[in-house]
Formats: C-alpha cells, structure tokens, sequence
C-alpha cells in the first residue's frame, strides 16, 4: 500500500468510497443521502488540511508488473481527512478521519491488541514509526491504510493524533487501541447510530513520534 496527497482529479475514485461508508452510517456524522456536491464540499478541503489516499495495486496487475516492469492497474482503497485540531496554539494536534472502501475491509476486522504499539504510556505515545514495518497478509486494509496515515501524520510535523470513534463499532474502538490510541473522553449519546439510536462517541488520541530529520 502506497499513501499520497489526494488532487482534485481523485474525487472520482474517492467519492464511491466515500458514499458506501456513509451509507453503512456506523462511522461518519454525515447525512446517510448527503449528495455529491456538499461531499465534495466536506472532504476535498483546501491547506491547512491535507486529504489522502491509500493506493495498492491489484494483484494480477503486480504480478503482470513485476514480470514486464511497467505499472500495474493501481486502485484507491481508502481516502484520509487530517486537519489541525485546534487553530493557533493548537494547531500541533490532528483530528483524523479515515474512510475505508468496505469492499477490502478485513471480514475477520482488526485484532484487539494486536500489533507493536501496546502499552507505550499514556495516550499511547510516543511509538515507534510503523514505515518500512514489514506486514504480513493478515492485516487488514483498514489497519495498513491507518499506519500510513499516522506515519503521514508524524512527517508533516504533527505531535499528536486525535478521532472520534462510534462506540458501538467494536472493529474500530479495537483496531484504534490497537494503535496506541487511548479514549480520553466520552461525548455521551453524541452519535445518532441509523438503528441503535443515540450511542456515545469516543475521543481517542496518541502522540507521535518526532519527525525524522
């Protein structure tokens, strides 16, 4: 998996994504009918933010490349939002949000704990960057697509991550923790879930480690 800063010509690619996440409406705070338009609106934001996506390349494709050397058929399989999470003196902190195509997400979901990110003190931090980790087939995209954003995170500058995460989504709460992400805060029934109701929301946070220089 390679991450990059999205252009304006990604939005086809982002936006499928983008939609069937929001539809699921177990993740994000949009609307589950938010139309294009205002999609657009909210996700391609200009700097400071910094919108992303996670590539890989399709496996026959790999396969086709690594025998002529030509690029193999590449696809986006999740796209990142990082904004300051505090302007002026907070600006050193990132709000994170993630969006996974849910047609690659891991069935099996994220192992809790799993990982070498446990018990780093508190808030998770700081930890080891994750680039050139080698990772095996087990991980899930959505855990691969998380690494490279936080590794993304850490050459920007950033000293800090934070998300807010839907407490009724155990595969996410998990797949955070086992990031060195800590819950801070709990904004109670903050969340309308589409069937469960109003559910609390999770504030959850590390530090990074300092930018390689």
């Amino acid at each position: 998996m390679r991450i990059r800063r999205a252009s304006e010509e990604d939005w086809d690619r982002i936006w499928p994504i983008w939609r069937a996440v929001v539809i699921e409406g177990e993740t994000c705070p949009w609307e589950p009918d938010t139309g294009e338009e205002t999609a657009r609106a909210v996700w391609m934001l200009p700097p400071p933010a910094e919108v992303l996506v996670m590539e890989e390349i399709e496996e026959e494709a790999e396969a086709d490349e690594a025998a002529d050397g030509l690029p193999g058929a590449v696809a986006v399989v999740a796209t990142a939002l990082l904004t300051p999470s505090l302007p002026g003196l907070g600006n050193h902190v990132a709000q994170a949000m993630l969006l996974v195509d849910p047609k690659r997400v891991d069935q099996g979901g994220p192992r809790a704990g799993a990982g070498p990110y446990e018990d780093h003190g508190p808030y998770g931090g700081p930890a080891s960057p994750t680039r050139g980790r080698a990772g095996g087939h087990w991980e899930s995209v959505s855990r691969q697509a998380a690494e490279e954003m936080i590794d993304y995170a850490t050459d920007l500058g950033y000293q800090a991550l934070q998300v807010h995460v839907v407490a009724a989504n155990p595969k996410l709460v998990s797949l955070w923790r086992s990031l060195a992400f800590r819950q801070v805060g709990t904004l109670p029934a903050a969340y309308r879930h589409p069937w469960l109701g109003n559910v609390d929301l999770y504030v959850m946070y590390r530090f990074l480690p300092p930018r390689e220089r």
